[in-house]
């Protein structure tokens, strides 16, 4: 029994050791890298110019087990490197017993266009003078697919480019590998009015001095359709050009091929006033003192030797009435203007309206008897007749203390009034008590 124990225990033993020298199969016992002669060897093909299509491909020799890396990268068993940009690579090659070789591999870059020339042929149509109507239709050789690009912008399936103007243009013809061929175009005006005189012929109908009356009509020749412009401005169907002053103008016609041509014409004012005159009547009224409104002078005017009149004063705005009331006293420059502008001024003055007899004889009363008490700045009881328009104002109160039978106190102090002067004060107030009553 012991001994069928200890057989069993030395056969486990035996099993693993067997097992633990197994898993080093990776590190085989006395490996010697140098006997191995373990190397890599790596071969590359260039990248195109400007891509990524370089390629790395790695062998070994000397042991087994081979992996690569690339640049630090990693591991890779099948030693194969795609994608590749122009440059240098560092390749490090293992294997099972732990050897490893290095390898410094350059990837350049090889242009698919050497060798290539592109041939661009182009049929040009030259534009009509300013405008944009010109075209170039280009084609590339050899034969091949290509697109095209017109002055450095996007290329396109067509060779044929439209809308152009006069000027330089570069052509770009590219293979589909990128490699391209230049070639540079000039277009030219092509004008289609050589040849063709186009007269302007006009009638005009000068306009009244100061006034925007006047009109050109102007005929092109030979017989066609055309348009018209006066001074540069924009085309018109018609011929004819109103509300014209006076000044210098030119006339241009342009036929359906934009061919063109011009003629000044001068406009030259009329005097619509020459062997006009124009006379000026005025009435005045002069300012009444202590009148409402204190402005009540006035001026009306009759005008004579044309028609249509409107009126203006002092150089205001001309207005349909004659009259100008509201005036106060001073000079004042009457205009008159007829419907053709022509124009007359003549200076009116509008005075101050004299004292009437009555109320002079009143004043005359007042600077005789009432002193100091009601002149020289007095005001008894206050009424002060310094000032002419006082004694207006005051009538009534003038008549009831001075003109029996009295309403109010009797005045002056000094004793009553004569019946002859009572009787002035009496036709002063009857007659209206005014300034100039």
């Amino acid at each position: 029994m012991k001994k069928t124990i200890l057989l069993g225990l030395m056969a486990l033993l035996f099993s693993a050791s067997y097992f633990l020298l197994s898993c080093q199969h990776t590190i085989p016992v006395g490996a010697d890298c140098e006997s191995l002669d373990f190397q890599i060897t790596a071969t590359s093909t260039n990248a195109t110019s400007g891509n990524s299509d370089g390629t790395i491909t790695v062998t070994a020799s000397g042991g087994d087990g081979f992996y690569y890396n690339l640049n630090g990268g990693s591991n890779n068993t099948t030693g194969v490197y795609g994608n590749l940009a122009a440059g240098n690579y560092t390749i490090i090659g293992h294997n099972n017993a732990g050897c490893s070789d290095t390898a410094q591999v350059s990837i350049g870059s090889t242009n698919p266009c050497t060798g290539v020339t592109i041939t661009i042929n182009t049929i040009p149509t030259n534009p009509t003078v300013g405008q944009s109507d010109g075209s170039i239709s280009a084609t590339a050789t050899p034969a091949g697919s290509y697109t095209y690009s017109i002055n450095g912008g996007a290329f396109q399936s067509t060779g044929v480019f439209n809308n152009l103007s006069a000027g330089s243009y570069t052509i770009v013809a590219k293979n589909s590998t990128g490699c391209t061929g230049t070639t540079t175009i000039t277009l030219v005006d092509n004008s289609p009015c050589t040849g063709v005189n186009i007269s302007v012929s006009t009638t005009q109908t000068s306009p009244t001095s100061g006034q925007s009356n006047g009109s050109i009509t102007a005929t092109a020749s030979p017989a066609g359709t055309y348009t018209y412009s006066i001074n540069g401005g924009a085309y018109q169907s018609s011929g004819t050009f109103n509300n014209l002053i006076a000044g210098n103008y030119t006339i241009t016609a342009k036929n359906a091929g934009g061919c063109t041509g011009s003629t000044v014409v001068v406009l030259t004012a009329l005097n619509p006033c020459t062997g006009i005159t124009i006379g000026i009547t005025p009435t005045v009224t002069n300012v009444v003192p202590c009148g409402s409104p204190a402005a009540n002078g006035s001026i009306a005017v009759v005008a004579n030797g044309s028609t249509g009149f409107t009126y203006n004063s002092n150089g205001g705005t001309y207005q349909a009435s004659s009259t100008f009331s509201g005036l106060t006293a001073g000079s004042y420059i009457i205009g008159v203007k007829d419907l053709n502008g022509c124009t007359n001024t003549q200076t009116v003055v509008v005075g101050t309206a004299a004292r009437g007899t009555n109320f002079t004889n009143v004043r005359n009363i007042i600077r005789s008897y009432c002193g100091n008490c009601h002149l020289n700045g007095g005001a008894t009881a206050g009424y002060n007749f310094d000032n002419d328009c006082s004694i207006v104002g005051y009538w009534n109160e003038i008549k009831g203390s001075c003109v029996s039978p009295y309403t109010l106190r009797r005045m002056p102090t000094s004793g009553a009034l004569s019946a002859t002067l009572q009787a002035q004060i009496t036709a002063w107030v009857n007659a209206g008590h005014r300034y100039t009553d």
